[in-house]
């Protein structure tokens, strides 16, 4: 997936879409892989919903950070994020998502997607 923004052109992947059980993980993962390559451009890691999603699933910023150093590939992480977050937690942190919907649809919009 492509992790550098710059040309103001490439986004991350949308909040709303899942990687396996998780939503908003894509997203969290291309801004942290852009963050690390220093080709985020001008989109902010952790942002609050990163910070709320991270929180729900009380992980912290450096160990999200950790484990995008050390799994290069989406499939690599999910195996991790599913074997550290307990299903109640993923639960919890995709319902806290979706009850945000306005600042999806607002991103949405921000990215060219139409809601």
């Amino acid at each position: 997936m492509a992790t550098d923004f710059r040309d103001g052109k490439t986004f991350p992947r949308r909040g709303r879409e899942r990687l396996g059980d998780f939503l908003w993980l894509a997203r969290l993962t291309d801004k942290a892989r852009a963050s690390a390559n220093g080709t985020i451009f001008d989109y902010i890691y952790p942002c609050p919903m990163d910070k709320g999603v991270l929180e729900h699933w009380r992980v912290t910023p450096d160990e999200f950070n950790g484990a995008i150093q050390k799994y290069a590939t989406d499939s690599e992480l999910l195996t991790w994020a599913t074997e550290r977050i307990p299903p109640d937690r993923i639960k919890a942190a995709n319902e806290w998502v979706l009850t945000k919907k306005q600042n999806l649809d607002r991103q949405d919009a921000e990215e060219g997607i139409i809601p």
